[in-house]
């Protein structure tokens, strides 16, 4: 077995460590999200952790990890009697993105349950995880139906598995850890909001410290047994202040005044619903314990907003995370309470604040993110280069009504087009290929009826074979590939059109966000086209790209297409199943090339040889068109849809049109 790198040895993101070690003092506290770019020690120090966890007492043989001293009186193992116990380390179980439903939950074994009604359940990694921790790693990527089971169980602290009127309950607490690269795409707020604490982390910029990183990444790599016996003890240090703090918590007192200050706090930043006050209260009580002491302080209210608040402030996902310091001080000072003690006058005590922090210790969270600067901001933009003005803003995004592309397909789960999904409205019955996970309880009857007297039942229960289980087919929605062509030649370059232009895929990039879809952009002026941002799950990135895309030059139409048609051609090849639609945003002109317009037609009629779903947004204006874009849109064989329309939220309703084109 591979020798774990050691949680001390993890050098700086203090934020990120104290997160971990407060979860592990206190597991109400809720779990942690971990945000921040790869190669940032986030999975290296989660994995960490579970070394400094202590040892759990469980009942011998129980799959579930019964505690002896108060066993689960519902254990599907149980009734465990007699008080035997025995002790195994704590458990790290991984969650892989792929993982089906019954592998996160278990699966129960149907067969046996309708002809023998026997509950022979099989447990799922929740069980696995029961009393240790469940990493999450790339939580922003799990389908949607894992990430609501997963959360579900860590807020009842149970999971529950029914199949057909069958159902089997177990515990299953746990400390939920989850990391993220928000470059690969955002959770939903309300899954945000069910983490208890989040960090961003990201890598140092200091020479020094980046070179210890490197240092002690080659040694532990070299010799892992030698490097983890020189960080030894340090390691028991903590592993033996984690134990006392969770023996002091309960006497920690959180008093009147450090409530005020969390309720003010929470009412200061607009956060939604009372999940932020409690983790909040929980997070300060348990800074207090890892402190050594049994009050709660100002500073601990302080810390824990820094860890609990920042994800809960998102009111969209084009809002970067983070908290205003100086207005969670001002608050703090504000509703200043009396009844808070002096701090421990010991500089050397447990946690005290005078002296050398002990290992695991971690300073005060910085939370200094950066506003994005606003574009216009200084008076108006420059030219960057001959024929070329500098990015304007996008006007306000606007509810954009649903995209759909028609057909029923057969990818990722999510909220967009119709899909045979394995969630969703049952429409039929086929056999099962492989496993079974949803049965079809009148087909499978139906097909066991005729050959019950040949197969010699003589009981009221039905004999039920193999052959006759019939799998649910069901319809629910996936999610697709939007991937928008803009025009950003000269001919566009006008600041209010533009302006418009880039509002309305601003609101479709918003929708597809909530849809669960991936994104892409491809741009086109003066003498080529490019890959803006190839397709991905992340809209942040696609928001920034949109809004920093400057205008200029010719109309290289063809290409744009071209290159549009190429992204498709290479996605194809990963994601098979993901079906694309096209949003071309331009006003029609070609320009640049020999026989401009005849090349843009035939690279427009690829993608109706495929019959790929497509949008052309007519942004040709003044009291003389020329309807281009719509001359575009027959070759496509899509629909086009003028810029006036895109202000009545009328884009997204175009493909109705493109359904019945093709239907």
């Amino acid at each position: 077995m591979t020798t774990p790198y050691p949680f001390t040895a993890v050098v700086g993101q203090d934020d990120l460590r104290l997160a971990l070690l407060l979860n592990a003092v206190s597991p109400a506290v809720g779990g942690v999200l971990v945000r921040g770019e790869k190669g940032t020690a986030k999975s290296t120090a989660v994995r960490a952790l579970s070394a400094l966890l202590p040892e759990v007492a469980v009942v011998p043989g129980c799959r579930f990890s019964c505690d002896p001293a108060a066993p689960d009186p519902r254990c599907p193992d149980g009734p465990h009697e007699g008080g035997a116990r025995t002790t195994r380390p704590a458990r790290l179980v991984e969650l892989p993105v792929g993982a089906s439903e019954d592998r996160l939950v278990g699966a129960l074994d149907i067969e046996r349950a309708l002809a023998e009604g026997v509950k022979a359940f099989e447990p799922g990694l929740l069980a696995d995880a029961h009393r240790g921790i469940l990493y999450v790693d790339e939580v922003n990527l799990l389908h949607d139906h894992l990430v609501d089971l997963l959360l579900d169980a860590a807020a009842m602290g149970a999971s529950y598995v029914e199949r057909e009127g069958v159902s089997v309950r177990h515990a299953a607490r746990f400390l939920l850890v989850g990391t993220m690269n928000p470059e690969e795409g955002e959770l939903r707020p309300q899954l945000l909001d069910r983490f208890g604490l989040t960090v961003e982390v990201a890598a140092s910029r200091e020479p020094d410290q980046r070179v210890e990183v490197v240092r002690r990444r080659l040694a532990h790599d070299d010799d892992p047994a030698a490097f983890a016996a020189r960080w030894a003890g340090e390691e028991a240090a903590v592993r033996e202040r984690i134990v006392a703090a969770r023996r002091l918590l309960p006497q920690v007192r959180l008093g009147d005044g450090a409530l005020r200050q969390i309720a003010a706090t929470c009412a200061a930043f607009e956060v939604d619903g009372m999940r932020a006050d409690i983790v909040m209260a929980r997070t300060a009580t348990a800074l207090a314990a890892w402190a050594g002491r049994t009050d709660v302080l100002a500073e601990d209210v302080r810390q824990a907003a820094l860890l609990a608040l920042p994800h809960r402030r998102r009111r969209n996902p084009f809002d970067a995370p983070g908290l205003d310091e100086d207005k969670l001080d001002q608050t703090l000072e504000e509703f200043s309470g009396e009844d808070d003690p002096d701090p421990d006058p010991d500089p050397d005590g447990p946690g005290g604040g005078g002296g050398r922090p002990a290992p695991g210790d971690a300073g005060p969270q910085g939370g200094d993110t950066a506003a994005r600067p606003e574009d216009g901001e200084g008076g108006e933009p420059q030219p960057s280069g001959a024929g070329e003005q500098s990015a304007v803003r996008a006007a306000e995004p606007f509810r954009a009504k649903a995209l759909s592309v028609p057909g029923i397909g057969e990818g990722a789960a999510g909220r967009r087009s119709r899909a045979r999904t394995e969630h969703g409205r049952t429409t039929g019955a086929r056999r099962p290929r492989g496993t079974l996970t949803k049965l079809h309880l009148a087909a499978t009857v139906q097909a066991a009826a005729p050959h019950q007297r040949a197969r010699g039942r003589s009981g009221p229960g039905l004999v039920v074979r193999r052959d006759d289980l019939r799998q649910a087919t069901r319809e629910g929605r996936e999610g697709n590939l939007v991937l928008f062509v803009v025009d950003a030649s000269g001919s566009m370059a006008a600041r209010q059109r533009m302006s418009a232009v880039k509002g309305a895929v601003l609101s479709l990039l918003l929708d597809a966000y909530q849809r669960r879809d991936k994104v892409g952009l491809v741009t086109f002026r003066g003498s080529a086209a490019e890959v803006a941002l190839p397709p991905t799950s992340s809209v942040d990135a696609a928001a920034a790209r949109l809004e920093s895309l400057p205008t200029g030059g010719r109309t290289p139409l063809a290409a744009g297409l071209l290159r549009a048609h190429d992204v498709l051609r290479v996605e194809r090849l990963r994601d098979a199943a993901r079906r694309p639609l096209v949003v071309v945003v331009t006003d029609g002109r070609a320009t640049g090339g020999p026989e401009p317009v005849a090349l843009a037609g035939r690279a427009a009629r690829l993608f109706a040889a495929e019959g790929i779903a497509s949008v052309v947004v007519d942004c040709e204006s003044g009291p003389v068109r020329l309807g281009l874009a719509g001359q575009l849109a027959a070759e496509l064989g899509g629909t086009a849809v003028t810029l006036d329309e895109l202000r009545a939220d009328a884009i997204a309703g175009l493909v109705k049109d493109v359904t019945r084109r093709a239907a």
